[in-house]
């Protein structure tokens, strides 16, 4: 467990600030579910008592058998053993057999689906790649799968992100708390038609000014980005108190952590500072898979790497499952996965995955295992790791199901289930600046929290089987919310 703690401490104290408005927008005061979300809802908030319960509080410790957490509405009034008397009025849910466990907290979470018109079971697809927002479906996947808080971390629709957070927060709609980053900070020659290409530094300032005065309360640097609009980009979005990540490939990882980046995105996948051909300012071809397959965990290379970014506090975001998808027959066929697509996106993601069975690549599955090394070292010299799935890739990383499935693979890198979930709860509230609100199951923290039926702790598995996800109090029923989404992810 000291190990798992150690990203925590060195942390303390050296995040960089952020904008006071900051958590009263990410999580303004509780509304009321309307009339479209009550259908939902199966625990009203209220005085309510989760008897009997495993706890596991986010904080990394050991679980707790046979507990109760007591909810004074939107808060948690109280976390006792469950031999404990409980205050009167306080309806009593004996939830035996369960866990509980904070909200996850998704710091790599999507509102879109990649479409690919017209793919074929070669992996031909015809132009424009296109990108259709998912409105509908991913709010309420994220919420079923145990989601409380996340960040979008990258926007094509950022108008309609902020408008369905807007929805979200008045209780018009069901779905979790929302970070809106921006939409992507992308240079010349972007793969995506939907994406602004920036034209110079000065048009990454004004970008981020502009999306930060709309509302937007992060942003993200994509993959043909400059040094010099990165650092604009980093300093307005600083002067502002946000913070800034970063897809790169243009950018390598100590170029931007030398900028005063503050998050970097799917681990050590996408560093391209040894990569073959690389050129300063432009996306290698190999878009960083030679340097990872190359830089072997605890190697010199990797240690100076890793030194450089806790050096300058930038923290790292995990985003194993869009990855795991591109080893060969490593991701699981998951039925609960098949039945929320669209027919169309089940055909494109079954077509991806045969001929990724087809065609293995060694390279990147040799990146791939020293990727799941690196994090584990990177945490052991006092980075923050962060979790989030990425759900876009293939087609197979489904919005929450794939921040579930990002537990998991934490798990296969190495760490204790409670470590695993420790990075994808208290770390993120960290690293936001919200650990003294959510992230960990303690008096006085607001009542985010998920039931799941099983044992998490000891088989890491049973984080799929979320029954109930608390947000604010309010008790969400989570096979409701997967069935008003079926045959519809990849549609709207």
């Amino acid at each position: 467990m000291r190990r798992a703690l150690i990203g925590i401490a060195a942390w303390c104290g050296c995040v960089r600030a952020v904008a006071a408005p900051f958590a009263a927008t990410v999580l303004p005061p509780p509304a009321a579910p309307g009339a479209a979300v009550q259908p939902y809802v199966r625990v009203p908030a209220g005085h309510v008592a989760l008897a009997h319960v495993r706890l596991v509080d986010g904080t990394g410790g050991p679980p707790r058998d046979d507990m109760t957490v007591i909810l004074d509405g939107p808060r948690i009034a109280a976390v006792q053993p469950a031999a404990a008397p409980v205050p009167a009025g306080v309806e009593v849910l004996d939830m035996s057999g369960r866990t509980v466990l904070p909200g996850l907290i998704g710091l790599h979470d999507h509102m879109y689906y990649i479409g690919r018109p017209d793919l074929d079971a070669q992996g031909r697809s015809e132009p424009p790649l296109v990108v259709p927002q998912m409105t509908f479906t991913s709010p309420r996947l994220y919420l079923a799968a145990g989601v409380t808080t996340l960040r979008t971390t990258g926007s094509v629709e950022p108008y309609t992100d902020l408008n369905l957070k807007a929805q979200i927060d008045a209780g018009q709609l069901p779905g979790p708390h929302m970070d809106v980053t921006g939409p992507y900070l992308e240079g010349a020659n972007s793969p995506f038609i939907q994406m602004h290409q920036l034209k110079d530094a000065e048009d990454a300032r004004r970008t981020v000014a502009f999306w930060a005065d709309q509302g937007a309360t992060s942003f993200k640097a994509y993959m043909n980005i400059t040094r010099a609009e990165l650092g604009a980009a980093i300093a307005e979005a600083h002067r502002r108190g946000l913070k800034l990540t970063g897809h790169l490939c243009s950018v390598t990882y100590p170029e931007a952590a030398a900028l005063g980046i503050d998050d970097l995105e799917h681990g050590f996948f996408v560093n391209t500072q040894d990569d073959p051909g690389k050129e300063p300012d432009h996306c290698s071809a190999g878009t960083g898979t030679p340097t990872l397959a190359g830089m072997a965990p605890g190697s010199p290379a990797a240690t100076a790497l890793i030194a450089d970014l806790v050096r300058h506090h930038v923290a790292v975001t995990s985003t194993l499952p869009v990855f795991e998808q591109q080893v060969a027959l490593h991701a699981p066929l998951q039925p609960r996965v098949m039945e929320v697509l669209t027919p169309e996106a089940r055909e494109a993601y079954l077509y991806a995955r045969n001929a990724r069975a087809t065609r293995p690549n060694p390279q990147f599955e040799q990146a791939f295992r020293n990727d799941l090394g690196l994090e584990r070292q990177f945490v052991a010299a006092g980075g923050l790791l962060l979790a989030g799935p990425d759900p876009t890739g293939n087609g197979g990383v489904v919005p929450g199901f794939g921040d579930q499935r990002e537990v998991e693979l934490l798990v296969e890198a190495g760490f204790t289930p409670v470590e695993a979930i420790r990075i994808a709860t208290l770390n993120g509230a960290t690293f936001l600046g919200l650990a003294d609100r959510i992230g960990t199951v303690a008096p006085g923290k607001d009542a985010d929290l998920v039931v799941v039926k099983g044992d998490p702790a000891s088989r890491i598995a049973d984080i799929e089987q979320v029954e109930i996800t608390f947000r604010d109090g309010v008790g969400y029923d989570s096979a409701k919310l997967i069935a008003s989404v079926k045959g519809r992810y990849g549609e709207y």
